[in-house]
C-alpha cells in the first residue's frame, strides 16, 4: 500500500511538472504585437464627429488601441530623435486603419512629435523584454511550403544600444509601406501585378530580403500627406493590416 501510494505522488508530480513545463512553452513562444506606423493624436473634435468613439484626457498619458487589450504595457518610440515612453494602454477602440495608435496630446509632447508626420513605432513589452511579433499573412499554397520552414528567432530591440542618428540626415528619409512579406518571389509578382490591374498604384515593388523572405511594398513616400490616399487605396482592396516603415 505504501509503495502504491509513493507511486501515485510520483507520478502526480510528474504531471504536474508537465504542465508548468507546457505553460511555460507557450509563455516564451507567445509572440508580442509591434507595429510602425502613424499615430492618431487625440482631439475632442475626432470624438465629436463620430470618428473615434471613445474619448481620452489630452493633458495625461492615455493611449488606444485596437488590437491590444486594456492594461497592456507597451513602449511607443519616435525613431528620429528615440525618444520613448513605457505606459499601458488605457482603452480598446476602433480608428481609421491607417493609424497604428491612438495617443493624447500629452505623449505626443513627451515624444517630441512632428504633428504632421507623427511616425512611431508601438512594442508591446513583457518582464522589461521587447518582442517583435511576426506576419503570418501569407498565401495558402505558401502557409504549407512555410510549415517546413525553420521558425525565426523572436528578434529583442535594444534601444539603449541603438545608435542615434543625426536629425538632419532623417529629414531625407522616405516612408514605404509593406504590403505584404512572401516565401515565393512569384506570389509577390502576382500580387503586384494584381494590385497595379485594380489601381493606379505605380510605385510598388519587390524587395528581396533573403532567400526565403520577398518583401512586396509600395512607395517612397515625403510625408504623411502623399502616403495617405494610397494606403487607403490598398484597404479598400482588403488589405488592413498594413506596417509602415521610414528608410
Amino acid at each position: 500500500m505504501i509503495k502504491l501510494n509513493i507511486f501515485f505522488f510520483t507520478f502526480l508530480i510528474f504531471i504536474l511538472n508537465s504542465c508548468v513545463s507546457n505553460q511555460s512553452s507557450v509563455r516564451m513562444n507567445k509572440k508580442f504585437y509591434s507595429s510602425t506606423g502613424f499615430a492618431l493624436i487625440y482631439d475632442e473634435n475626432l470624438y465629436k464627429n463620430g470618428i473615434l468613439k471613445k474619448s481620452i484626457k489630452n493633458n495625461e498619458v492615455k493611449t488606444m488601441h485596437a488590437v491590444l487589450k486594456f492594461n497592456t504595457k507597451i513602449k511607443i518610440v519616435n525613431p528620429e530623435n528615440n525618444k520613448f515612453i513605457e505606459t499601458k494602454i488605457s482603452k480598446k477602440a476602433t480608428y481609421p486603419n491607417l493609424f497604428n495608435i491612438v495617443i493624447s496630446q500629452e505623449i505626443a509632447k513627451i515624444l517630441d512629435l512632428d504633428t504632421n508626420n507623427p511616425f512611431v513605432e508601438v512594442l508591446e513589452i513583457k518582464k522589461n523584454k521587447t518582442f517583435i511579433a511576426k506576419k503570418s499573412n501569407m498565401f495558402d499554397e505558401e502557409k504549407r511550403v512555410a510549415q517546413t520552414a525553420p521558425i525565426d528567432e523572436i528578434v529583442v530591440n535594444n534601444l539603449s544600444k541603438a545608435n542615434l542618428t543625426d536629425k538632419k540626415s532623417d529629414i531625407n528619409k522616405n516612408f514605404f509601406i509593406i504590403i505584404n512579406d512572401f516565401y515565393y518571389s512569384d506570389s509577390a509578382t502576382n500580387l503586384k501585378r494584381e494590385i497595379i490591374s485594380k489601381k493606379t498604384i505605380n510605385n510598388i515593388f519587390i524587395e528581396k530580403i533573403n532567400d526565403a523572405k520577398y518583401r512586396l511594398s509600395v512607395g517612397p513616400f515625403k510625408n504623411f500627406k502623399s502616403l495617405k490616399s494610397v494606403y487607403i487605396s490598398l484597404n479598400n482592396l482588403g488589405f488592413d493590416d498594413l506596417n509602415i516603415y521610414k528608410k
